[in-house]
């Protein structure tokens, strides 16, 4: 699947534009979903400066991502085109209901996608 996944207030405890302390469990959940052979994709509300070190902060725990902010990493960004990505599941702290803890996000997407 491909999976788009927020940063602020997801992957961290919301500090923008500062970077939070890690939520538990968020990036050892991305990077198994990663080995389970799922795509992500950082869907974020940053840019610039303040995207590079959301990234770079990922990539420190071991997570990179398949886009950033786009629908897949060759898509050129048009101000004329809504900025609404594909993607198969968002996981977002915005979500109706909340944001899940991330064990038992894993075991949803475990089980959505057979494994």
């Amino acid at each position: 699947m491909i999976i788009a996944v927020d940063f602020d207030g997801t992957i961290v405890q919301h500090r923008f534009p500062k970077i939070g302390k890690e939520l538990p469990f968020a990036t050892l959940t991305l990077k198994k979903l990663q080995e389970d052979g799922h795509r992500l994709i950082l869907w974020t509300y940053r840019t610039g400066k303040l995207l590079d070190e959301a990234v770079q902060f990922c990539e420190s725990k071991g997570v990179s991502f398949y886009a950033i902010n786009k629908s897949f990493p060759e898509e050129k960004f048009d101000e004329n085109a809504p900025r609404k990505i594909h993607a198969d599941l968002f996981i977002d702290d915005r979500n109706v209901g909340g944001l899940p803890d991330w064990g038992e996000i894993f075991q949803m997407i475990r089980e959505m996608s057979g494994k």
